[in-house]
């Protein structure tokens, strides 16, 4: 039988292989797993950003706000809406902070969609597109009470 034996409080208990494994995995899961977590690298993409055209004005985004390009938003496929982002011009080092409100873009290569005010800042409203490195700065409001908790 695969057992050792276990003093506790003055008394011996048998324990098998099976209750091993699992009183380690929960202490990796209690001990080690918070720390492997909060080591993680932060979110940076580097890609290709575009900016609304001016017919979006005053349109609802896909959290459910009104898109104005005086505002410095953007629109990215998987962040939490709310997720305050750096964005930097690689061309010219210029960046921005931006908060995600709208999911996109729709167009194959590109990794951001900034309001027009966003696309100004980083000096690339003639060519259209520019190519950018986003960083994660913040997370959601629910994300960051969460962890509070």
């Amino acid at each position: 039988m695969n057992l050792f034996r276990v003093s506790t409080a003055g008394r011996s208990r048998k324990i098998y292989i099976h209750q091993r494994v699992f009183i380690l995995s929960g202490l990796f899961c209690f001990l080690l797993l918070p720390g492997f977590l909060a080591a993680q690298k932060p979110f940076v993409q580097k890609g290709k950003a575009s900016y609304y055209a001016d017919k979006f004005e005053g349109r609802k985004t896909a959290s459910g706000e009104i898109y104005h390009h005086s505002k410095a938003t953007a629109a990215h496929p998987s962040l939490p809406f709310g997720t305050r982002v750096k964005v930097t011009n690689l061309a010219n080092n210029k960046s921005t902070t931006v908060r995600i409100n709208d999911r996109g873009p729709f167009v194959k290569g590109r990794i951001i969609d900034l309001s027009k005010s966003a696309a100004k800042k980083l000096g690339y409203l003639k060519e259209g597109v520019a190519t950018v490195k986003i960083e994660v700065l913040s997370k959601t409001k629910e994300e960051s009470r969460k962890k509070k908790q």
